[in-house]
C-alpha cells in the first residue's frame, strides 16, 4: 500500500534517515559550554533538538520585551554544525512576572486554594490574560524564526494539561457554562441528561452551575464528566490558537506537541494528535513494574493508532531514571537501546530524549539525560553514541508503516467515567484492564493499533474492547454494523453501561449491546480484595464477575459450578455470539491472563490473524512495510539466547546464518526481509489506517 507523503516523512528526508537527539536547553549553562554541546552532539550522531520548551522567561525577561540573544545564538550554532531545531513555543512555563501581574490567571484547586508560581504550567487554561500573553509571544517567535534554516518544525506548548488540566477558578466556572450552553442548547436538557433532580440539584439558571468543587458527598457525575471534557476542550483550544498563529506565518513547518499516551488521563489525546500534522509522544517506563516493556510496546501502538497508521515520533524518553517515581530505578545496560528500537520497531521515525546535557540544578537534575553528570567516560554517553550510529545504519526503515490487522479500542472519556465517584468497585481501573487485553496480544505476538470506539474499522479482521462502560449511540451502532458484516469483536466485562452522559441504558445491561452479544446481565458482582471466584478450567477470578442469562449466545466458559465458583457459579463466564456474518465474544468477568490468552488466541485464528513470528514466550517480533522492503524487528525479553527462523539481510551489524537470526538476551535483531519471504506470508485486507491513508 503506497501512502501519500507525510510532514514527518519531510522531516526525516531533511535529517537524511532517523531523528536521533533530545531536549536541549543551553539557557541552563554558560556560553562556553555550548560548543561543547554541538561537538559531543555530532559525536553522538544527533541530528534534531527540541529547544525553548521552558524558555519564556529569557526570550521575554519583562512584560512587552523580547530578548532574542541566546535563541538566536544557538540557532545560529546548530545549523553551522548540521543539527536542525524542533523549536517550542515556550508557552508551557509563564515567566513569574505574568504570574505577578496576573494574580488571576494562576489555577485553583477544587477545594478553592489558587495555586502559587514556582513550578510549570502555573496558569489556568480559561485566563484571557494567558491566552493573550502566549499568543504574542507565539507570534513574535514565528516571525523572527520562520525562515531560520536550523527550523525543521514547531513544538506546540508541552504535555499539555498535564499539571493544570482542571482549574475550578471563577474564570474557568464562566467558560464552563458558556460551553454547557453551546453542547446543551437549554436548561431543560441539560437538568435531563445530568439528572438533576436526584438530590435536588435542578438548575434554574446558568450561572447557578459551578465546576465540580469539593462539596458535602458526592458530585454528580454527570456534572463532573463533562468538566473533564470542558477542560481538555479548553487546553485544546489553546492549542489549536498556537498552531494557527504558526501556521499562518510559518506554513510550510509542520507543527507538532508532545501528547502523553497513557502516563496521563486528563486530555483527550485522540483529539490532540488529530489537531497536529505529524503525531509525537511522550513515554516513560513504570520502574515499578518487571514487564514495563508491555506499557512501552502498548504506548507505541497507542502513538501509531492516534497518528492514523503513520509513521510518529517519540519526543522524550529516558537513557535511564527519571526523578519523579517513588523509587527512581535505573535502566540496566542494554535496556535504553531496546527501549528505543521498540518504539523504532512500532512504527516511530524518531528517537528523543529528556534532555541532552543532565542538569546541574532544578527539579529535574537527578533525570537522566544523554550527556550524564558523569560525562563521557560513563557507561549511558557510551550506549548513547552507540545507539546514534545504529539508528543511522537503520535509516532505510523511515517511512515505513506498521501493519495490524487487529485495532484494541481505547478512549479516554471511557476512562475518566469508569473512575468517577460511586462506582460499583473502585479496584476495577480502566488502565489494568487495557492492560490485560493487551498483553494477551503482545504474549501472542498479535500487533494491534489502539483506536477510538468511532474509528474506522473495516479494514480491521478482529477488534477488541477491553472496557466500553461507556458508549455512544453512534458508536454502538458503529460496533454493530462492524460484527454484522463479518467482524469479530471481544468485549471486556462491564461494558455498553452508560450512554455518552453517564446515564444508565434502560431494559438491562449491558445496554447497548445485548443483542450484539446475545445476553443480560442479571447483575454485576463485583468481589472484594480478599476474594475470588474460579472458572471450570481452575484459574482465579478476582476483582470482578457477573451473573449472565444467555439469550442466543454460545457458552464458551463457565464459571466453576462448586462453591469457589464465587457469586456467579455455574453460570456463564466467556460467550460467543454469532451476529449477521460475524461474532461477537463477552467476557463477564476480569479475566485471568491464560483464560484471557485462549480467548484472544481463539478470536484470532477465527478471524485469520496470524502473529507476526512463532517464537517463545519472551520474543516480541513486530513488522514495518515500506515501498520497496520489509523489516522484520526480533525483541528478545529473555535470560537466553532465541533463534528464528528467517529469510532476508541483518541490518546494523546483525547476523543471519543459514536462515536463522540469533537474537542474544535482552537483544534486538533487525532484518530486512527477502521479496520472496514478504510473498509467502498470508495476505490480508488493508488495516483502517491504510484505507484512510489512500
Amino acid at each position: 500500500m503506497n501512502h501519500p507523503a507525510h510532514p514527518l516523512t519531510g522531516v526525516t528526508r531533511a535529517l537524511g534517515g532517523i531523528a536521533y537527539g533530545g531536549d536541549y536547553n543551553p539557557e541552563q549553562w554558560p556560553r562556553e559550554v555550548w560548543r561543547e554541546d554541538v561537538r559531543l552532539m555530532r559525536e553522538a550522531g544527533v541530528t534534531l533538538v527540541t529547544v525553548g520548551v521552558f524558555s519564556w522567561s529569557r526570550i521575554q525577561p519583562r512584560s512587552g520585551t523580547y530578548d532574542w540573544s541566546l535563541l538566536d545564538e544557538v540557532l545560529d550554532l546548530l545549523y553551522e554544525h548540521g543539527i536542525a531545531v524542533d523549536l517550542a513555543t515556550a508557552t508551557a512555563a509563564p515567566p513569574p512576572w505574568f504570574t505577578r501581574q496576573h494574580p488571576e490567571a494562576r489555577p485553583v484547586t477544587a477545594s478553592g486554594t489558587r495555586l502559587a508560581h514556582g513550578s510549570r504550567q502555573v496558569f489556568c487554561p480559561s485566563s484571557p490574560a494567558y491566552a493573550e500573553a502566549a499568543d504574542a509571544l507565539v507570534t513574535a517567535m514565528a516571525t523572527r524564526y520562520a525562515a531560520h534554516p536550523a527550523v525543521v518544525m514547531w513544538h506546540v506548548h508541552n504535555e499539555w494539561g498535564n499539571h493544570n488540566a482542571l482549574c475550578y477558578c471563577e474564570t474557568s466556572a464562566e467558560a464552563f457554562r458558556v460551553w454547557l450552553q453551546e453542547r446543551y442548547k437549554t436548561l431543560d436538557a441539560l437538568n435531563d441528561l445530568w439528572g438533576t433532580d436526584f438530590w435536588s440539584q435542578r438548575y434554574g439558571d446558568w450561572a447557578e452551575i459551578d465546576p465540580p468543587r469539593d462539596t458535602t458527598a458526592f458530585r454528580n457525575p454527570g456534572l463532573e464528566l463533562d468538566y473533564h471534557r470542558f477542560s481538555s476542550d479548553e487546553l485544546l483550544a489553546r492549542h489549536h490558537a498556537e498552531t494557527d498563529i504558526l501556521r499562518r506565518i510559518a506554513p510550510h513547518l509542520p507543527v507538532t506537541t508532545n501528547v502523553m499516551g497513557t502516563l496521563e488521563k486528563k486530555v483527550d489525546g485522540h483529539a490532540f494528535a488529530a489537531a497536529c500534522d505529524l503525531v509525537s509522544v511522550d513515554h516513560y517506563l513504570p520502574a515499578a513494574d518487571p514487564d514495563g516493556h508491555i506499557d512501552l510496546a502498548l504506548n507505541a501502538d497507542l502513538a501509531r493508532g492516534m497518528a492514523g497508521g503513520h509513521p510518529w515520533m517519540l519526543m522524550e524518553h529516558s537513557t535511564s531514571a527519571v526523578n519523579w517515581q517513588p523509587v527512581n530505578v535505573a535502566k540496566q545496560p542494554g535496556e535504553m537501546r531496546r527501549n528505543s528500537l521498540t518504539h523504532l520497531a512500532r512504527g516511530a521515525d524518531g528517537v528523543m530524549f529528556f534532555q541532552w546535557r543532565q542538569s546541574r540544578a532544578g527539579a529535574e537534575k537527578w533525570h537522566s539525560a544523554m550527556l550524564p553528570h558523569a560525562g563521557t567516560e560513563s557507561r549511558v554517553w557510551s550506549e548513547v553514541k552507540a545507539l546514534g550510529a545504529e539508528l543511522a545504519a537503520l535509516g532505510e526503515v523511515t517511512g515505513s508503516h506498521v501493519r495490524s490487522d487487529v485495532a484494541l479500542l481505547f478512549d479516554w472519556h471511557t476512562w475518566w467515567a469508569l473512575e468517577l465517584q460511586a462506582r460499583p468497585s473502585q479496584h476495577l481501573r480502566y488502565l489494568d484492564v487495557v492492560r490485560d487485553w493487551y498483553e494477551a496480544l503482545w504474549t501472542l505476538n498479535i500487533t494491534c493499533d489502539l483506536v477510538p470506539p468511532g474509528a474506522d474499522l473495516t479494514g480491521y479482521r478482529a477488534v477488541v474492547a477491553p472496557n466500553l462502560y461507556l458508549l455512544s449511540d453512534s458508536d454502538a451502532d458503529h460496533l454493530t454494523r462492524y460484527v454484522d458484516q463479518g467482524g469479530h469483536l471481544a468485549v471486556g466485562c462491564f461494558s455498553g453501561v452508560v450512554d455518552t452522559y453517564d446515564r444508565i441504558r434502560p431494559g438491562g445491561h449491558p445496554g447497548a449491546l445485548r443483542e450484539l452479544l446475545g445476553l443480560v446481565i442479571d447483575e454485576y458482582l463485583p468481589l472484594r480484595t480478599q476474594d475470588h471466584a474460579l472458572l471450570d478450567d481452575g484459574s482465579r477470578v478476582h476483582q470482578w464477575a457477573e451473573r449472565v442469562e444467555p439469550r442466543g449466545c454460545t457458552l464458551v466458559r463457565r464459571f466453576a459450578d462448586t462453591a469457589d465458583g464465587g457469586p456467579a457459579r455455574g453460570g456463564p463466564a466467556i460467550t460467543r455470539n454469532t451476529f449477521g456474518r460475524g461474532t461477537a465474544w463477552y467476557a463477564a468477568c476480569r479475566l485471568p491472563a491464560r483464560a484471557l490468552r485462549e480467548l484472544v488466541r481463539t478470536l484470532c485464528a477465527e478471524a485469520g490473524v496470524a502473529p507476526v513470528v512463532h517464537a517463545p514466550p519472551g520474543l516480541e517480533a513486530v513488522r514495518r512495510s515500506g515501498r520497496d522492503h520489509t523489516y522484520l524487528f526480533l525483541i528478545n525479553h529473555t535470560l537466553s539466547m532465541v533463534d528464528v527462523a528467517v529469510s532476508g539481510t541483518g541490518l546494523a551489524g546483525a547476523v543471519i546464518t543459514e536462515g536463522r537470526a540469533p537474537v542474544p538476551p535482552g537483544g534486538i535483531v533487525v532484518v530486512r526481509e527477502d521479496d520472496a519471504a514478504t510473498s509467502a506470508r498470508p495476505q490480508c485486507p488493508p488495516s483502517a489506517s491504510d484505507r484512510s491513508a489512500s
